[in-house]
């Protein structure tokens, strides 16, 4: 038999609907906090991942440098994105390559210049011949900037290349490269002195957790 204890005036059926409340608030209390568990937990790994990636080494000779976007500032590249075109130049000059591919579409529909054509202004002022670049206009995310400038190699006749861009988004760039089926890519990484690390790796566990996802259904 069933015994119930209640203020004067409720019923057994009001006391059992408020054992249930109960119960059912628990349980999604439960369920809310798994879910922080489990988003710390993925959020370190994926911090993890991001920190491992490196300039590959030894670089081999390739047949192209990618350099990936960044935003314009006005007609000019933003401080981050000298820092990528700095270091491609460098790997250039180098010998590491002999062709440079600039990507990165309009950043602001106001602007004068793509990324790309920002990009190329800038390294031929630094004596790159502007038949060794070409550029990809249309790519508005990573996986694009990728995708569209391998569509470029395979109309070049390119088979082999090094994709530079920051340390904190190599890892990202490599996995994607690797989706693509570029030819044993390489990283030329270069390391950030006027980016907030904080907010660029914050965002880049955001960008790394939607690009595993999008990797489900490719």
């Amino acid at each position: 038999m069933d015994w119930y204890v209640y203020e004067r005036g409720s019923s057994p059926i009001r006391r059992v609907n408020r054992k249930r409340r109960f119960w059912s608030r628990r349980f999604w209390l439960i369920v809310l906090a798994a879910l922080v568990i489990l988003g710390l937990l993925w959020g370190a790994f994926a911090l993890w991942n991001i920190n491992r990636a490196a300039t590959t080494d030894p670089m081999n000779q390739a047949d192209a440098g990618i350099i990936l976007g960044m935003s314009m500032w006005g007609d000019e590249p933003s401080p981050g994105l000298q820092e990528r075109l700095d270091y491609g130049l460098k790997l250039y000059q180098a010998g590491k390559f002999s062709h440079i591919i600039v990507t990165g579409g309009l950043d602001q529909a106001d602007l004068k210049y793509t990324e790309a054509q920002g990009m190329r202004n800038y390294l031929v002022k630094q004596g790159v011949p502007d038949s060794a670049i070409y550029m990809e206009n249309k790519a508005t995310s990573t996986y694009e900037n990728l995708s569209f400038s391998k569509e470029i190699m395979n109309r070049e006749g390119l088979s082999t290349a090094i994709i530079i861009t920051h340390t904190y988004h190599g890892r990202r760039a490599q996995e994607i490269a690797d989706e693509l089926d570029y030819n044993k890519p390489q990283l030329g990484l270069t390391d950030s002195q006027v980016l907030s690390m904080l907010r660029h790796k914050t965002r880049e566990v955001l960008a790394y957790t939607k690009w595993k996802l999008q990797q489900l259904f490719l």
